[in-house]
């Protein structure tokens, strides 16, 4: 398999990257500075959830998976990638013992094959709805950025239909709607009485336990549920990251995307130098790039 490889410099940092041809806007992104983290909410439960998503929508077959997890509390819910935050944890545990110079590795393909890393993990963003409150926030890694984005803690307005089917022993619901650009199908169960949902997908009177869009770009699949300990805590922290409204963060996804190595030199002191598979530099532009939330 045709593979390219990016070598990084980050702050004494080297970044040797194995990819394969498909290089993917989430595995260019290392961990930022840490963000001082204080209790917002008391936790509830947590549910897991299998992300399946289409990076490129020029091959609809190829699927890359990563493992979510929806903390919902009282009051505020977050929801982020698991794989991501082993990944970076281990990335800074080996950072700490290597003074500074280390090399990571990112292996070929994903779950399902499909362009995206079975280690590393490709969704940067976490999202905490209702925090702060009324307010949906995203926290986001693109290149060596870290944005905070602020929006209003729109839920989507949705039709409940009669179908029925069980999902982890629970029965479910039907509803549709239409929500940031998309068509979403989702079945959710009132016998977990909260409103929350994977995503950015809320509002409906019971826990979502499937979701998907109409293309089957995005598809999410509850496979785990777990109550909190008495004391666990959602914890908040975004003071390394600069806030920034939802079209300057679309631009900065657009800009990352088309120039990779254009978008890293201009927002960091950083070099970036990609290698092909005879050694020689190779400026990749234009990366696969299917947001999830559509212009309407």
């Amino acid at each position: 398999m045709k593979k390219v490889t990016l070598t990084a410099l980050f702050s004494l940092v080297l970044w040797v990257v194995s990819l394969n041809a498909q290089i993917s806007m989430g595995a260019l992104s290392m961990p930022g500075p840490e963000s001082k983290k204080s209790p917002v909410d008391k936790l509830r439960f947590i549910a897991q959830y299998e992300m399946a998503y289409v990076q490129d929508t020029s091959k609809p077959d190829e699927i890359t998976e990563e493992t979510m997890i929806l903390k919902v509390g009282e009051r505020v819910s977050q929801f982020y990638s698991y794989t991501k935050f082993v990944s970076d944890s281990l990335f800074r545990i080996q950072m700490a013992r290597s003074d500074g110079m280390m090399v990571r590795r990112e292996g070929p393909g994903g779950g399902g094959g499909g362009g995206g890393s079975a280690n590393q993990g490709q969704i940067n963003y976490q999202i905490f709805k209702n925090y702060p409150a009324g307010k949906v926030t995203t926290l986001e890694r693109i290149g060596p950025s870290q944005f905070r984005c602020e929006e209003a803690n729109a839920c989507p307005e949705w039709q409940v239909l009669p179908d029925t089917a069980t999902m982890l022993d629970y029965l479910c619901y039907k509803a549709t709607t239409h929500f940031k650009g998309r068509d979403y199908t989702a079945w959710f169960t009132p016998d977990i009485p909260r409103g929350e949902g994977p995503w950015k997908l809320c509002g409906l009177p019971g826990l979502i336990l499937y979701a998907e869009d109409s293309r089957k770009e995005f598809v999410f699949e509850c496979t785990g549920l777990l109550n909190a300990r008495p004391d666990e805590m959602i914890e908040y922290g975004a003071d390394t990251y600069e806030p920034v409204s939802r079209e300057a963060l679309s631009r900065a996804y657009a800009r990352f995307a088309s120039d990779p190595i254009g978008y890293v030199t201009s927002n960091s002191p950083n070099r970036v130098v990609f290698k092909g598979p005879d050694g020689a530099d190779i400026r990749p532009t234009n990366l696969p790039y299917n947001p999830i939330e559509l212009a309407e």
